[in-house]
């Protein structure tokens, strides 16, 4: 008998100098919570709004990223575009320990059939430690079609940063949940 798998823990960033200072609503980071929540059975633990300074976004990521904290999988939404202070990739680049270009690059050629503005996109994904981050457009249609993108491999993801994922040949790995899966293929 197996066990059912954890639920994962998300967080959620809303990247947007007039989203942060009141001047708009947020419409892009509730429609990636309701996503998460109903597609992928993910707990929100967090959710924020900050501006468009690499500083402030750099921090957020480090913070939620803290073991402590057992986030499996920040998303944030804004400031992957072309624009000047688009800097969510630069900011996500100074703290990520490992770059995984293969999940953004998935994304967007998944996304083509639907719009080529998908490649204006200059979104990153990554890891530091075990959290999973994930940049994708600030708007909500470009968020949420990049996220339901790639939504279909994000759980096997997060069960291999987990260490729950024992068929890689290590005779010496343990589960840092306790929990193991065994794919077949």
């Amino acid at each position: 008998m197996s066990t059912p798998p954890l639920p994962i823990r998300a967080a959620v960033l809303t990247v947007s100098d007039r989203c942060s200072r009141g001047q708009a609503t947020d419409t892009s980071g509730p429609a990636l919570c309701e996503l998460l929540r109903t597609r992928l059975g993910a707990e929100i633990s967090h959710t924020r709004c900050l501006p468009d300074e690499a500083d402030q976004l750099s921090a957020i990521f480090v913070e939620w990223s803290d073991p402590a904290a057992a986030i499996d999988l920040i998303v944030s939404t804004g400031g992957t575009g072309l624009a000047p202070r688009d800097v969510t990739p630069e900011a996500a680049r100074r703290v990520l320990e490992r770059e995984h270009p293969a999940l953004m690059e998935l994304a967007r050629i998944r996304c083509l059939e639907t719009t080529p503005r998908a490649f204006l996109s200059r979104g990153v994904a990554g890891t530091i430690g075990r959290t999973l981050i994930l940049t994708l457009p600030g708007s909500p249609r470009g968020a949420t079609e990049n996220l339901e993108a790639i939504l279909d491999v994000l759980p096997h993801a997060i069960e291999t940063l987990r260490g729950e994922v024992q068929d890689d040949g290590r005779p010496d790995a343990a589960a840092h949940t306790g929990r193991v899966v065994t794919h077949k293929d």
